[in-house]
C-alpha cells in the first residue's frame, strides 16, 4: 500500500498516544514475567458480550460502499450489486461482504454536522459532542468484561496511536491497549537475569509504594500505573496469541496482507476473551483519486472482513458479538478537481450486525443525489444507544461514577429501535 495513503490529513491521528504507550510498556521498568496461558472459560465462549469495531480511518465514501448512487450526477463509476438480502444493494467494490449481508444491517441516514476528523471520530465513538466521555470500547470493557477476564477488555489494533483519553472518567483499566498488529508490545517480559523470586519481591515493593502514595492523596497516579501494569500482565499471560504464524488455511481464506492478518488476530483475541477489539484500516481520506483509492482500499477490506464475519457466525460467536463498520464521516457528493471526494459529515453510513441487531435491514435514506439525509436522520448518539442496548445495557442508567450521575448514553438521544432484536 502506498505510504502516502497512510498519512491522511489530520495530525492528531499521527501522534503516538502516551496512554497507549504506557498501557503497552509501563511494565518494562519492573520486568514482567511470562505467565502460563490458560484455556478460555465457558462464559467467554457463550454468554460473554463482545464488540468488534472495524474503523475505516479517514472517512470511507458512502457512494463507494454502503449507499451507492449509480447513474446519478455524483454517483461515480461504481455499480450497485445485489446482496444475500433481496432488495439491498451495495457497491460492487464489496462483493464478498455482499454475500454476508444477511448478517448485517445498514444505517444510511447519519448526519454528524461536522467535517472535522477529530470531532467526527469522537462523536461516533462517544455518542456525544462534549469532551470528557468514554469511548465505545472503554464502556464495553467496563460493563461486559468478566471479572477474571484473561485479556485486557479494550484492544485496538492500529499502526498509529491516538491522543484521545478513551477511558475518560472510567479509569485507565478500561482505556484502549494499542497493538501494532500481530506482535507483542516491546520490553514487557521478565528479563532473563531476574529470577521469579526477585520479581515477586519487586512486585510486593511496588504494591507497598502504591498503597503509600494512595494514602497521600495520589490515587489517580497510582491507579494509572496499576491499570497499565495489570493490562500488560494480562496480555503477556497469553503470549501464544503473538506467535505470528497464522494458519496457512486462514491466510488462504483471509489474504496475506496486513489488514487480513489483523482480522485473523482480532478473531483470536475475541475468541480468547477480549471484550472489545477495534481494528483500524487506515487510508480512506481520498481528497485525490477517490475512485482508485477506494478500489484498492475496499479491495483490501472486503474479503478479510467478510471472512471474519462468517467465522464469527460459524464459531457461534456472532450472536454474542456486536459488529460495527464505521468511519468518522463520509465523502462529499461533489468530485473535486483532483478527482477526489472531500470531508462530508452530512450523510454517511455504517454497517452493523450480530448481537441484538436485526439483520437484513436498511434504516433511513439519502436523497436521489446523495447530497443530504431524506429520511430517519440520526447521529452518533443514536448509534451509541443502539449498540449498547442491543447488548443488553440500559444506556439511560448512570455510570458507576462518584459525584454527579452521568447517564451512559446522551439523554437527548435514543436508540434506533427498529434495529433492536
Amino acid at each position: 500500500m502506498p505510504v502516502r495513503r497512510n498519512l491522511g490529513c489530520n495530525g492528531l491521528d499521527h501522534a503516538l498516544s502516551r496512554r497507549g504507550f504506557t498501557a503497552g510498556g509501563m511494565g518494562a521498568a519492573l520486568a514482567l514475567p511470562a505467565l502460563a496461558a490458560a484455556a478460555p472459560s465457558a462464559d467467554l465462549r457463550g454468554g460473554h458480550k463482545r464488540i468488534l469495531q472495524i474503523y475505516l480511518q479517514g472517512g470511507v465514501s458512502q457512494f463507494e460502499s454502503w449507499d451507492p448512487k449509480p447513474g446519478t450526477l455524483y454517483g461515480g463509476p461504481s455499480r450497485a450489486i445485489e446482496t444475500s438480502v433481496p432488495g439491498i444493494r451495495i457497491s460492487e467494490l464489496l462483493p464478498h461482504t455482499a454475500q454476508q449481508m444477511h448478517h448485517l444491517s445498514i444505517v444510511r441516514s447519519i448526519n454528524l454536522k461536522t467535517n472535522d476528523h477529530g470531532v467526527g471520530r469522537k462523536i461516533m465513538e462517544r455518542g456525544r459532542r462534549q469532551e470528557g466521555y468514554p469511548y465505545i470500547g472503554a464502556v464495553a470493557a467496563k460493563y461486559f468484561s468478566p471479572p477474571a477476564s484473561p485479556l485486557p477488555g479494550y484492544i485496538h489494533i492500529s499502526s498509529r496511536g491516538l491522543t484521545d483519553a478513551t477511558d475518560a472518567f472510567l479509569g485507565p483499566r478500561y482505556a484502549q491497549l494499542r497493538l501494532e498488529g500481530v506482535k507483542p508490545p516491546e520490553n514487557i517480559s521478565r528479563l532473563p537475569d531476574i529470577s521469579s523470586a526477585s520479581f515477586r519481591r519487586r512486585n510486593l515493593f511496588r504494591l507497598r509504594l502504591n498503597r503509600r502514595l494512595g494514602n497521600r492523596g495520589q490515587r489517580s497516579a497510582t491507579d494509572l500505573y496499576n491499570g497499565s501494569f495489570e493490562q500488560a500482565q494480562l496480555l503477556m499471560s497469553r503470549q501464544s496469541l503473538f506467535d505470528g504464524q497464522a494458519q496457512a488455511r486462514d491466510l488462504q481464506r483471509y489474504g496475506e496482507h496486513f489488514f487480513a492478518r489483523n482480522c485473523i488476530f482480532a478473531r483470536n483475541l475475541l475468541e480468547q476473551g477480549a471484550t472489545c477489539v477495534k481494528v483500524t484500516h487506515h487510508g480512506y481520506d481520498s481528497h485525490a483519486e477517490n475512485f482508485n483509492f477506494h478500489l484498492e482500499q475496499l479491495g483490501e477490506f472486503d474479503r478479510p472482513f467478510a471472512t471474519l464475519l462468517d467465522d464469527l457466525h460459524q464459531r457461534g460467536m456472532l450472536e454474542s458479538t456486536l459488529v460495527v463498520v464505521m468511519s468518522e464521516f463520509g465523502r462529499t457528493p461533489k468530485i473535486n478537481r483532483n478527482y477526489g471526494r472531500d470531508h462530508w459529515g452530512a450523510s454517511l453510513s455504517v454497517a452493523l450486525g450480530g448481537a441484538g441487531i436485526k439483520p437484513g435491514m436498511v434504516i433511513g435514506k439519502t436523497n436521489d443525489q446523495g447530497t443530504e439525509v431524506a429520511d430517519r436522520e440520526v447521529d452518533g448518539g443514536h448509534l451509541f444507544h443502539t449498540y449498547f442496548q442491543a447488548l443488553g445495557l440500559d444506556t439511560t442508567r448512570p455510570h458507576d461514577k462518584p459525584g454527579s450521575p452521568v447517564p451512559i448514553g446522551d439523554p437527548a438521544m435514543e436508540p434506533i429501535r427498529e434495529l433492536l432484536a
